[in-house]
């Protein structure tokens, strides 16, 4: 073979190797770059947010009967965003040692009810609901009893769960 017939082939080998050569090193450059930003996009997305139960009071602080309107702070993480919020909660002492819980929000419109001593009801302004201190309607256009929360009673503290539902449904469906 002559010096002119293996030059091209050599010149078409060493070609191909760079080209496979710098792809494959750009790959690997997007690899490396790529896999953080997509596990940060779809990992916070994608990752359940487990809700934890609050500290709100202590049992002892509670009467037996007789509903107690509490604020509590709860954590949250939105994203890459952590902070607290202050939530209320109706805690109602049935025993000695078992407390109900009862989201602040009327399942007709979203309303804050309050309690009325005298009535010994749960009212809601907004639209004349009445419930009792279980929870049912007795009066009004709610379309379902108030929601109650998820709590344990811990060591001789209460700790709720925190849920919001939708509003104005027959059905208690969390949003």
């Amino acid at each position: 073979m002559t010096e002119a017939e293996v030059r091209p082939a050599e010149r078409t080998s060493r070609r191909s190797f760079l080209q496979v050569a710098i792809w494959t090193i750009t790959g690997l450059i997007g690899l490396v770059l790529g896999i953080p930003f997509l596990a940060a996009l779809v990992g916070s997305a994608s990752r359940k947010r487990q809700q934890e139960f609050s500290d709100v009071a202590s049992l002892d602080a509670l009467p037996v009967g007789l509903p107690v309107d509490l604020p509590f702070s709860e954590s949250f993480e939105d994203g890459f965003i952590r902070g607290e919020t202050v939530r209320r909660v109706w805690l109602i002492r049935t025993s000695a040692s078992e407390v109900a819980a009862f989201s602040p929000i009327c399942p007709h419109l979203g309303c804050r009810f309050d309690w009325d001593a005298r009535a010994s009801e749960f009212k809601c302004p907004c639209h004349a609901s009445a419930y009792t201190a279980d929870g049912r309607v007795v009066a009004g256009p709610a379309p379902r009893p108030l929601d109650s929360l998820p709590v344990e009673v811990r060591q001789g503290r209460v700790f709720v769960k925190w849920q919001q539902f939708k509003v104005g449904t027959p059905r208690k469906l969390l949003v």
